[in-house]
């Protein structure tokens, strides 16, 4: 569909959801989030409709790959059960590996049921994802799905030298977040490593410019580094981004990852429950 809408009303659509900072805001209507945008409701909602589209397209593309469709079938996500993703940005967005599994399951399995919640905020740290994880397993989930560490390695201002969240605190978040899951829930656990980046594309990003903000990929290495050495399950999108990021996986910004990225995320995360890839 044409549209002559503001493509920053989409990008901020897209990737910033006001309604989830806060806990008793969480059902506010599409009206009150489009006056939040500073728009109309009409243009709110050709926005966010096709950006479920482009997410539902994205997961009908996928079940057409090869086995694909009896992957979604043989995911351990059982009748009823309810899958929570946690993350930043890379969750958060309406395109992101999460909500393609959304509608993956929407359209493979619908007779099942199976509830997903998006618990990604753009921006945060693995800091402020404990502080609302008591929220989070008060919803009792069968499974969590964790990819957090990006805005940690976050650098603000110029030749800085320190990251936003160090590498030990990162370390011990994420034990603390993984020991209140296992306390609180009988939630399985699966790790997702958050992806590398592309430094020349954020170097040239006029708005990481403008703010001093830069990502390295040494740091964000040292994460996965971590979280591959934890229990549970481990889905490395590391190894299949590569050192820097391929093109075809990371936008413009060098930070988030395109359709195509999320498409790649969405298979390692299937195939990595499902007995791994063939061969």
């Amino acid at each position: 569909m044409e549209t002559s809408l503001n493509p920053q009303w989409s990008k901020l659509i897209q990737m910033q959801h006001p309604d989830k900072l806060l806990s008793f805001a969480r059902h506010l209507d599409d009206k009150l989030l489009a006056a939040i945008y500073g728009m109309d409701l009409a243009s709110f909602q050709v926005v966010k409709d096709q950006l479920v589209q482009q997410a539902r397209d994205a997961a009908e593309q996928l079940l057409e790959l090869p086995d694909f469709a009896d992957r979604i079938d043989r995911l351990p996500f059982k009748s009823g059960e309810t899958v929570i993703g946690v993350g930043e940005s890379t969750t958060d967005d309406l395109l992101s590996w999460f909500e393609i599994l959304r509608h993956l399951l929407e359209l493979q399995r619908p007779q099942d049921e199976i509830q997903l919640i998006n618990e990604g905020i753009s921006g945060n740290t693995s800091t402020q994802v404990l502080g609302r994880f008591s929220g989070i397993v008060q919803k009792q989930p069968n499974w969590i799905l964790c990819m957090i560490g990006g805005n940690d390695v976050l650098r603000v201002g110029p030749e800085s030298t320190k990251t936003q969240v160090s590498l030990e605190e990162t370390a011990k978040n994420l034990v603390e977040i993984r020991r209140i899951a296992a306390a609180r829930t009988q939630s399985q656990w699966v790790w997702i490593t958050p992806p590398t980046f592309d430094e020349e594309r954020m170097d040239a990003f006029p708005y990481f410019k403008m703010g001093q903000l830069s990502w390295r990929n040494k740091d964000i290495r040292s994460v996965g580094d971590m979280i591959r050495s934890l229990p549970d399950v481990v889905v490395d999108t590391q190894v299949g981004f590569g050192q820097p990021a391929q093109a075809k996986f990371i936008g413009w910004d060098g930070l988030h990852p395109t359709i195509e990225g999320h498409q790649a995320i969405v298979r390692w995360l299937v195939e990595d429950l499902t007995g791994g890839t063939a061969g």
